[in-house]
């Protein structure tokens, strides 16, 4: 058995947690070999819910779990960690604006990246999840200065997955059968699936799917409205789903990306090759490299539908970003 690998989860006693933490316990992720330390966070009201979530997993004796923790001090939570998933964040409210949800959450993330800052390992990759999860990313990320830039992620594979089964119904083909799914720009309803540049079948999209109008409105639209269809049916939010995606989203970081597909996350936008404002955290399609280093796919093309749709998350994201300029320091 390797070192522990540590990991710290934030929300914990939460429905994406819940979903989350036993798949983590039993080796799913970084495979049978592989030791596994949680530190899991918590506000100070949730921590008994959290005790119970804790004898749950003890109770399923996975033989790779080396330890869990519970906390509600995010400086124990991130002590010496490899991965931190910043799942807890309030979710927006009767009558609230983002904009207030944004003032809200921006306080949770900045008391995380000082956390993360102090005492987290230098080389330690940040996974976003609470919403508005691409900007609360820019909040930790200018937080904690002594962590690496390019390892805080906004997870947006929840998106991908959305997009890869709706062009998969479409199509009727496998899921597995669609690749080079990417999704642009924010976590939003202003976030752009590129159905472009996307492939079923090792083929153009628009060679297999020729309605342009169903592209261009129903599939679009049906996946920036997922999330909304499913807290009107199930009155809750996204969980399992959720859940599964972010274990996606560190499958992606964490191994070398099959040659000729790429992944949909979302990163600091700094030196990026299609001209999108740098300061933001967007999301672009990329790739790992055998030695780990991640890297934006360039060279894809942009309509002019797309290169519109694009532009409008852009500004959706520098709007977000000026609502916390002051929390930002910029």
């Amino acid at each position: 058995m390797s070192k522990p690998v540590k990991i710290a989860i934030s929300g914990g006693a939460g429905q994406i947690a819940y979903s989350l933490l036993f798949r983590l316990a039993s080796g799913e992720l970084f495979g049978p070999n592989q030791l596994i330390e949680l530190q899991v966070l918590e506000v100070p009201n949730a921590l008994l819910a959290l005790e119970g979530v804790k004898m749950e997993i003890e109770d399923c004796a996975f033989p790779l779990l080396s330890s869990i923790k519970i906390c509600s001090d995010p400086y124990q939570a991130f002590e010496d960690i490899d991965y931190a998933l910043l799942i807890g964040a309030k979710s927006r409210g009767p009558g609230m604006e983002r904009r207030d949800l944004l003032q809200e959450n921006s306080k949770i993330f900045v008391n995380q990246g000082q956390a993360l800052n102090a005492v987290a390992k230098s080389s330690a990759k940040i996974f976003v999840v609470g919403n508005p999860c691409n900007t609360n990313c820019l909040i930790a990320l200018n937080n904690a200065p002594s962590l690496k830039r390019e390892n805080f992620y906004a997870m947006t594979r929840l998106d991908q997955n959305r997009a890869t089964f709706f062009l998969s119904q479409k199509s009727q083909v496998s899921t597995k059968d669609v690749s080079c799914v990417t999704i642009w720009g924010n976590h939003s309803a202003t976030q752009v699936p590129d159905f472009v540049n996307a492939k079923i079948s090792q083929k153009p999209v628009e060679t297999i799917i020729s309605d342009r109008q169903w592209l261009e409105k129903d599939f679009i639209e049906s996946v920036q409205k997922r999330g909304a269809a499913i807290i009107q049916a199930r009155g809750k939010s996204s969980a399992a789903s959720a859940a599964s995606a972010l274990l996606d989203a560190m499958r992606d970081r964490i191994l070398p990306t099959p040659t000729g597909q790429w992944f949909s996350t979302a990163l600091l936008s700094d030196g990026n090759p299609y001209g999108i404002e740098e300061g933001l955290i967007f999301s672009f399609p990329c790739r790992v490299k055998k030695n780990g280093q991640l890297s934006i796919v360039s060279g894809l093309k942009w309509d002019a539908f797309l290169e519109e749709k694009i532009k409008l998350t852009e500004q959706e994201l520098k709007e977000e970003r000026e609502m916390v300029s002051s929390i930002l320091k910029i």
